[in-house]
């Protein structure tokens, strides 16, 4: 299920830029937009999805580690502090 949000959010990021790009095309055709407006409209465009990639992946692992949480699955970090204590009472009993 996660791997289908993925893929489908993807697949709107790609249509959305395909058509903001067509969109731009025909407003430097028509004269409306010189190049170099739509390169800044482009730059600002990437600059706000990438922000908006970094606040979704977060939201991502807020609600991944919420769900191991209700499921009791230990994390990477509460394996490594079982290794150590293991670690450690191995050492004691040396």
């Amino acid at each position: 299920m996660l791997k289908d949000l993925m893929r489908l959010g993807v697949g709107s990021a790609l249509l959305a830029k395909e058509k903001m790009e067509e969109e731009i095309k025909e407003l430097i055709e028509k004269g409306r937009m010189s190049k170099e407006e739509a390169e800044k409209l482009i730059e600002k465009a990437k600059a706000k999805g990438e922000e908006q990639e970094r606040a979704i992946r977060e939201e991502i692992k807020k609600a991944l580690k919420e769900v191991l949480d209700e499921m009791g699955l230990a994390t990477k970090e509460d394996l490594e502090k079982l290794r150590e204590e293991l670690g450690k009472k191995e050492s004691e009993k040396r």
